[in-house]
């Protein structure tokens, strides 16, 4: 009998694809290395997003797929994670210690945005991410409560924030620092000004992901966020029906002007389930998130349904990922976490640490 060969086990993977980047394994660069040592095959796979949710899938097809070559005795699989930081707008470069920037956005408020957003960080850091989220609402906060974060940040120098942590991430609002009722009666550059030091004085640690929960619309904070905020990407949350997505439109294209890659969209309320008696309607409408992404060519994330719980859960302080992990709303969220992440490690990396400083002396 022949022996094997790493070419074999090479062709072998290429019959597997990597459903969130669309790709065979080796045509993604996911093969880190093979090793075969007579009928003992090793395969170690590594990828740019996190994968905790989908890593037994991809193993199982990797055992499954190798396993029907001959000669193959057994096949030892392991898989690792390297999130690394992506290009952001011209003249910025990535904050230290935080590897990506995603702003969450929407042209209109009501749409279920915040509630996206903190179900989206907590579900990339389900799938094993670090993850931190800066509520950006500088005028209606709503991560305080969303998270069950009550208290005031603690400072350590007198000058930086440490950021409030739940549910194995880490946060920072202008909800921590005033008295929930308080009204925010500010000019634009007050908010602004007020932005930018939330996110600068806090000591946010080593971060994969930031998640940032914009306000509705397309105002003084997003133009700030554009010129100022090393962003990543951005995700645009709508509901399927006409009016919300002509203002989600106008949010997409802003970010187009600015420069900022839009990751994709999210249809939030897109399928009403009853909860008496299971009937499914789609009472905002259909498809309308599909056809704006096919418009815009921007990957459709996920589509979530209109149901009690995600409001619920998010009132009472404990987001659905976190209360309920094995649901399958959370597995949506989940979804939606993998290709919001699998979309931002197709962009265009940072280079700018690898570049030496040339300092210029007289002597």
């Amino acid at each position: 009998m022949a022996e094997l060969s790493r070419l074999q086990i090479e062709t072998a993977l290429k019959e597997i694809e990597d459903r969130y980047l669309e790709k065979d394994l080796v045509s993604a660069g996911e093969i880190k290395d093979i090793r075969v040592d007579g009928g003992t095959v090793g395969v170690d796979l590594k990828f740019d997003y996190p994968v905790k949710g989908y890593a037994p899938e991809i193993e199982r097809a990797v055992r499954e797929r190798i396993g029907r070559l001959p000669g193959v005795e057994s096949i030892d699989v392991t898989i690792s994670t390297n999130i690394v930081s992506h290009a952001v707008q011209r003249n910025l470069k990535p904050l230290a210690g935080i590897k990506n920037i995603i702003a969450v956005a929407s042209g209109k408020g009501g749409v279920g945005k915040s509630t996206t957003a903190v179900n989206l960080a907590l579900a990339l850091a389900a799938e094993g991410a670090k993850v931190g989220i800066l509520d950006a609402d500088i005028y209606g906060p709503s991560q305080p409560r969303m998270l069950g974060i009550e208290g005031k940040p603690e400072t350590k120098d007198g000058r930086t924030l440490e950021p409030m942590e739940n549910y194995g991430i880490k946060a920072m609002s202008i909800g921590f620092l005033i008295d929930e009722e308080t009204p925010m009666i500010w000019r634009g550059p007050m908010v602004t000004q007020a932005l930018e030091q939330l996110l600068s004085d806090t000591r946010w640690g080593e971060l994969d992901y930031l998640v940032i929960d914009l306000p509705p619309g397309t105002g003084d904070i997003q133009l700030t966020l554009s010129q100022k905020i090393p962003v990543s990407g951005a995700v645009i949350v709508t509901t399927p029906q006409d009016i919300a997505l002509l203002d989600a439109r106008k949010g997409l294209k802003m970010f187009e002007k600015v420069e900022i890659p839009v990751l994709g969209i999210i249809e939030n309320m897109s399928l009403h389930i009853c909860s008496k008696c299971g009937h499914e309607e789609h009472i905002f409408g259909e498809g309308g998130g599909q056809r704006m992404a096919e418009d815009y060519h921007v990957e459709l994330l996920g589509a979530l349904p209109l149901d009690i719980r995600i409001r619920e859960q998010a009132d009472n302080g404990k987001p659905t990922v976190a209360a309920e992990p094995d649901s399958r709303i959370t597995e949506i969220y989940r979804e939606t976490a993998r290709r919001t992440a699998a979309q931002l490690a197709q962009k265009a990396k940072d280079f700018s640490g690898k570049f030496p400083n040339i300092v210029i002396q007289n002597t």
